[in-house]
């Protein structure tokens, strides 16, 4: 069932909205004003059951993220109208979900009944009303709330050492701060599992868990390749074809001098041990790649274009 389009609101409708169109419907389809109307009663039961999921920011958070057919299998009729104030709405009619006829009992917000009575029990008494789990359903333990994921950004200093990073949750309107330990060498995809930080039970069970993907921040200097970094150096042509000195700079902040050799080709890699980030293996660290990219000038001036044409007529 299409809880919005019982309503005859949008998914983006406000929460006075979805009150106001509950309250119109409502008094239009009450089984008061449509004795013996089958249809209008059915119409009924569906209007209010759209309005205590719609009406509870969690339940239409969990009805808005797994849609009507994976809500109506974690959510029972009972935990649908637990909570649920239709007779607050109600009594501005003079009406309530009681005295319908035929042995109903009346829908209370609170003590001395079940919510969902009105929609469990039919005339003379009877109870119809089936979960769907064959009457095991007080049997089986508090559901466990949902799982919930979240990005978690860090920077390459921070992979390097391991970080410990404090985040902010929001649950049911307020803000809860956690603090998240994170491994040196993680890699980036990776999740991090924080239990008992997801989402709060509907059946008083558990909180779910918080699962934190990571996603590596863009370096200045850097990229990553495995547990090997990557730093990208420009030397002149002259550098490349009789070789020069650089400087890299590491992840830790100190500068290393590199000799290039003469000859080295554009697209080279330097490899400098143990200078990377950590690895699986205790204590190991990977590599520090240093590609060269010989840099062709775009203009040139009389005296160096003369000696390139020297250059060239030499067979070089």
């Amino acid at each position: 069932m299409d809880y919005y389009k019982s309503l005859g609101v949008s998914k983006t409708a406000s929460a006075d909205e979805i009150k106001k169109a509950y309250r119109k419907l409502a008094l239009k389809y009450h089984p008061d004003r449509n004795p013996d109307n089958k249809q209008a009663e059915d119409k009924f039961k569906k209007i209010s059951e759209a309005y205590a999921v719609l009406s509870d920011q969690e339940k239409r958070q969990q009805y808005d993220t797994y849609g009507s057919a994976d809500f109506q299998q974690r959510f029972s009729q009972e935990d649908i109208f637990r909570g649920a104030n239709l007779n607050d709405i109600l009594r501005e009619f003079g009406m309530n979900m009681g005295g319908m006829g035929g042995g109903r009992t009346t829908f209370r917000s609170g003590g001395g009944g079940s919510p969902f009575d009105f929609f469990s029990q039919q005339g003379g008494g009877q109870q119809s009303f089936s979960s769907g789990c064959g009457g095991s359903c007080h049997s089986q333990p508090p559901q466990k709330g949902n799982d919930l994921s979240m990005d978690l950004s860090v920077s390459l200093e921070e992979i390097l050492t391991g970080a410990e990073k404090t985040i902010a949750i929001r649950h049911r309107g307020k803000s809860e701060k956690v603090s998240v330990k994170m491994p040196a060498g993680i890699e980036e995809g990776k999740k991090l599992r924080i239990s008992g930080h997801g989402s709060p039970s509907q059946m008083g069970g558990p909180a779910g868990d918080l699962y934190l993907k990571i996603l590596i921040q863009p370096h200045p200097l850097f990229s990553r390749e495995g547990a090997n970094i990557v730093f990208r150096q420009q030397i002149p042509i002259s550098g490349a074809t009789l070789g020069t000195t650089i400087e890299v700079p590491t992840l830790e902040g100190k500068k290393l001098k590199v000799k290039v050799g003469a000859g080295t080709q554009a697209d080279a890699k330097l490899r400098l041990k143990g200078k990377g980030l950590p690895t699986s293996a205790k204590g190991g660290r990977g590599d520090l790649l240093v590609k060269i990219e010989v840099l062709i000038p775009k203009t040139l001036t009389e005296e160096q274009r003369e000696l390139i044409e020297k250059m060239a007529a030499a067979g070089l």
